[in-house]
């Protein structure tokens, strides 16, 4: 017996005492092949261009895709996505699916180069229409739906579309599709038309849960694809509905989706952790969006945060939420601060 009460030291703090018992008792781990990083490809120059409001992310014209690609393989990072820039655009986004458009080019150079390297494509119109909206707008390119407002995307017609783009993508080598427009029925159309091409094993990541938000501002100048009348509105999810999310990725699942997908992140941890819980035998991806890519960046240039760690506790919070896999634009960087 003593007379010296016990000091009050329980059980977690003394797992905190050093970094080496903190990463030995650690429940969520980050590694660089968890991200997929995106690349976006221009047709519309032969040298790389800075993004203003994306410091460190470039548009690359195509002989620059594989050195990057070289890049993103060598730091650990598994998978890129490719978002195209045409050098024209027009009401029907027709660059999108022909054979030698820009993301058709850039995956045979990088599957050349790379590949070890997963390709995906991201499958949509708004950077390649000169409207610069997700699909056929009612009352361009000889479509007219009386019974619904000029300038509504229009579903069914875009359908048609995006299933010739998947194809084109598939036949150029894409090892997986992306449609991103929360097109009613778009998952289906596209896996059907894979299927009849003979493209069986080609998964699709689908955008299912994708939120009509703020935080993509950036991208927009990023991949020159800003609407020039109304929003996304009409397709994209209401950021205050959550519900509506679990019906969303059960519709996708049902038509074929391989992987979901939360988008953005950030304000949409709640999502990633209901739509883990619910559907825990598919991947999901996180979309860490332009527009909080770009805050982080803001806050460090004047020297707010630290931004290895806060960007290393951001993503690793995506990972804990239930993200198997996130998309974003810190992936080199944290791939590299990740091997010390």
């Amino acid at each position: 017996m003593t007379d010296h009460p016990r000091p009050m030291m329980d059980r977690p703090r003394r797992l905190r005492l050093t970094p080496q018992l903190r990463a030995l008792v650690r429940e969520t781990t980050l590694d660089a092949g968890d991200f997929i990083a995106p690349i976006f490809v221009t047709a519309q120059s032969t040298t790389a261009h800075a993004i203003t409001s994306m410091p460190g992310v470039m548009q690359l014209p195509v002989n620059a895709v594989a050195a990057e690609a070289e890049m993103m393989a060598q730091a650990g990072i598994r998978a890129v996505i490719l978002f195209g820039i045409p050098a024209e655009k027009d009401a029907t986004g027709s660059d999108a699916a022909a054979p030698e458009g820009i993301v058709q080019q850039a995956v045979r150079v990088i599957k050349q180069a790379v590949p070890e390297l997963v390709v995906m494509t991201d499958l949509c119109l708004c950077e390649y229409t000169d409207h610069g909206h997700c699909g056929i707008v009612n009352g361009t390119a000889g479509h007219h739906d009386p019974h619904l407002p000029e300038g509504y995307v229009l579903n069914d017609p875009t359908l048609e579309i995006l299933a010739r783009i998947a194809v084109v993508q598939a036949e150029a080598g894409a090892d997986v599709v992306a449609p991103s427009g929360m097109m009613d029925g778009g998952v289906g159309a596209i896996r059907d038309a894979l299927d009849d091409a003979g493209f069986l094993h080609l998964p699709i990541m689908s955008y299912s849960a994708k939120y009509a938000s703020g935080f993509y501002g950036p991208f927009r100048e990023a991949a020159q694809g800003t609407p020039q009348f109304g929003d996304r509105s009409s397709h994209q999810m209401d950021p205050a509905n959550a519900r509506e999310a679990l019906r969303e990725h059960a519709l996708d699942i049902a038509e074929g989706a391989d992987i979901l997908m939360v988008k953005p992140a950030l304000a949409y941890l709640d999502i990633i952790r209901v739509t883990r819980d619910a559907f825990p035998e598919l991947p999901l991806a996180a979309y860490n969006v332009s527009g909080e890519y770009a805050m982080v960046k803001a806050a460090a240039q004047q020297g707010w945060i630290d931004e290895r760690r806060v960007v290393l506790e951001l993503l690793t919070g995506m990972r804990r939420a239930g993200a198997d896999l996130i998309i974003t634009y810190h992936a080199k960087d944290a791939a590299a601060w990740l091997r010390g």
